[in-house]
Parts: structure tokens; C-alpha cells; sequence
């Protein structure tokens, strides 16, 4: 390697989050910071990209990089294969969690609570505004699911245009979208020396609690 790990660092000093700054309620700031990261992050990073980590049912933690597709004053809302590994772990422990890393900005969202399938007429309307080759990759790929080769996957894709060659896709039963319920919602922004500012706002119902964590 060109340079050793353990000497990898960067001094962040862009900004910083105080309590005169933040909302009562995550939901705003977190508006408030995504719309920043739209303006401000430069390709390739997607300001709506996220890291999602569930837990199978044997307690072991798995995360991968996905898209955030919407946002409410109730959730957070990311689309799948329901018979995927992560739908799998869904199914079986309904908790999860999201990070959000904005590195223009120096900012990092954590997120966690619970998990819950958001409705069959919303699923709906979300895959029919996507492009028409990721309508049918949901019909295609077996995600997850071991294949013989890339060939193997471009012959599925394939037989399932033929299959809608005189139809449009519908949405299918075993894809769909997944909210997660806010129960804790951490923002995080980079400052000199590591001495973070970290505001987190925790929540057993409607209201919310906002501390301030150690960096």
C-alpha cells in the first residue's frame, strides 16, 4: 500500500451543530442537511445512498449500501426484493438500522428503529415510475439467490422480456418497499481534533428527546 492505514486522517472543520440549531424534531434537520447533500455532493456519491444493517435470525449483523426512495414525517423508505437475504432478515428480526455519509459536508446520520412493509398501492406507484429495465430486473433476478454465471442472469433477463414483450410489468408479489420507524436518530458533524458535535433525539411516541453525545 501507498500510505500506511493507521496514518490515514482527515481534520474536519467545515461546520458545526449546536442545540441553537436544531429543531425539536429530527425530521427537520434531517430535511434540512439532505437538501444541503443534494446541492453540495458531487458524483459519484448519491446523496441518497445509505447504508442498511439487519440482523438474520441467529443475531448476525449484515449491511449493504442502498437508495433511500422516500421520506415522511413517519419513515424512512427503501424498496427490495422481499425474498432477498436482507427481506429474509426483515422477516425474521423487523429492526434495522441506516447511516447516511456526506463527505463534502462532514456530516453522518444514524438511524434505527423498527421495520414495516409499506402498502401494496405504494409499492405499486413506486415501481412504475422506475426505468423499464429495472422493472424488469424485479422480475428477473432471483436476488440473493446463487446463479451459474453472468450469462445465466442475461438469459433470465431475457426470457422475461419476452415475457412482457406485448405488456408492461407489473409489480411484482415479491418485490416491494420497506419503512423504517424512527425510534433514535443521531446527526453527526465533523469538527477539529475529533471532537464531534453529535445531537441525538431518541423517541418512545410522539415526542422527542434531544441530547447531546460525547464525541
Amino acid at each position: 500500500m501507498s500510505q500506511a492505514i493507521a496514518d490515514m486522517r482527515r481534520n474536519y472543520a467545515r461546520d458545526g451543530l449546536d442545540e441553537a440549531q436544531a429543531p425539536a424534531q429530527p425530521f427537520e434537520l434531517f430535511r434540512r442537511w439532505f437538501d444541503e447533500a443534494v446541492k453540495t455532493e458531487q458524483a459519484p456519491v448519491e446523496a441518497n445512498a445509505m447504508t442498511l444493517a439487519t440482523v438474520d435470525a441467529d443475531g448476525r449483523p449484515h449491511c449493504r449500501v442502498l437508495l433511500l426512495k422516500g421520506l415522511d414525517d413517519h419513515g424512512f423508505t427503501f424498496f427490495t426484493n422481499y425474498d432477498s437475504a436482507k427481506g429474509q432478515q426483515l422477516a425474521a428480526r423487523p429492526f434495522a438500522a441506516m447511516t447516511f455519509f456526506w463527505p463534502t459536508l462532514e456530516r453522518q446520520v444514524r438511524i434505527e428503529g423498527r421495520v414495516v412493509k409499506v402498502s401494496q398501492q405504494e409499492s405499486d406507484a413506486y415501481y412504475q415510475v422506475r426505468p423499464l429495465g429495472s422493472r424488469l430486473g424485479a422480475w428477473a433476478s432471483p436476488q440473493s439467490q446463487p446463479i451459474a454465471d453472468r450469462a445465466a442472469l442475461e438469459n433470465l433477463l431475457k426470457a422475461t422480456e419476452q415475457r412482457f414483450s406485448d405488456s408492461q410489468p407489473h409489480c411484482p408479489e415479491h418485490w416491494g418497499g420497506y419503512r423504517l420507524l424512527p425510534e433514535r436518530i443521531e446527526f453527526w458533524q465533523g469538527r477539529p481534533s475529533r471532537l464531534h458535535d453529535r445531537l441525538n433525539y431518541t423517541t418512545t411516541g410522539d415526542t422527542w428527546l434531544r441530547q447531546r453525545l460525547a464525541p
